[in-house]
């Protein structure tokens, strides 16, 4: 599970909500996570702010929209959360209020105690104006009287690695093969949309983290600079 604060939290308090720019993208990079925190008891709560639909070549943006909507009820039906989906086509999520107090009004309902996100930086357009949308959201939400976020992961993306630097490694061998059950519910995971091997880099980076953290699958997550501060009377 999530380690320091969120340790010390029963399950029966903990809501997850896991935030990502396109139907498959928390799925991928955090899914085995989320798997754990819903065997764990925990409530898990997916939210696509877009279909990710314009990613097939071979399909229309609407036939492949319908097909991302029925893949991500299925992956998260398989990993033991609840999905909901923004209003946002893909590549046109919107700057500006609107998608902030969206993902807000989102925050106040869930009422998350754990987001996971895009980290900042990203070569795609969608992932860094997400984690932007998210921090604004996070605000917007506790302004309004809804603060229960006590954290803030930003999951490791294949996509968003300028600047990112694991920082927190969340044991996942037990709830490995369910993710991947559930990662392979969307096609261009399994192959053949994209030139991308997805599975193979989400599995091989899970046992890269691993290794590095002792354990035999792990997955990663960077947080914000300020939540590195620690302050101690000694040593420990």
């Amino acid at each position: 599970m999530l380690v320091g604060a969120a340790a010390t939290l029963a399950a029966a308090e903990r809501t997850i909500l896991a935030i990502g720019a396109h139907a498959g993208d928390m799925e991928v990079s955090a899914g085995a996570v989320l798997a754990r925190h819903a065997r764990l008891g925990d409530r898990v709560v997916l939210l696509h702010l877009t279909l990710g639909e314009g990613g097939n070549p071979k399909l229309s943006a609407a036939e492949y929209g319908e097909q991302k909507r029925r893949e991500a009820v299925a992956a998260a039906k398989l990993l033991g959360a609840e999905v909901r989906f923004g209003p946002y086509a893909d590549a046109r999520i919107p700057r500006g209020d609107a998608p902030a107090r969206f993902v807000a009004d989102a925050i106040c309902t869930v009422k998350p105690i754990h987001i996971i996100t895009h980290w900042k930086n990203s070569i795609h357009r969608d992932h860094s104006l997400t984690y932007t949308i998210v921090t604004d959201a996070v605000l917007l939400a506790a302004v309004n009287g809804c603060a229960s976020v006590r954290g803030v992961w930003y999951a490791e993306n294949w996509e968003d690695q300028e600047g990112f630097q694991p920082y927190t490694y969340v044991d996942v061998t037990q709830d490995f093969e369910l993710w991947r059950k559930a990662a392979t519910a969307y096609e261009f995971i399994r192959g053949g949309i994209s030139k991308f091997p997805y599975l193979e880099y989400y599995e091989s980076l899970a046992r890269i983290r691993g290794a590095l953290s002792g354990t035999r699958y792990a997955v990663a997550f960077d947080i914000d600079p300020e939540r590195k501060r620690q302050v101690l009377k000694s040593l420990p």
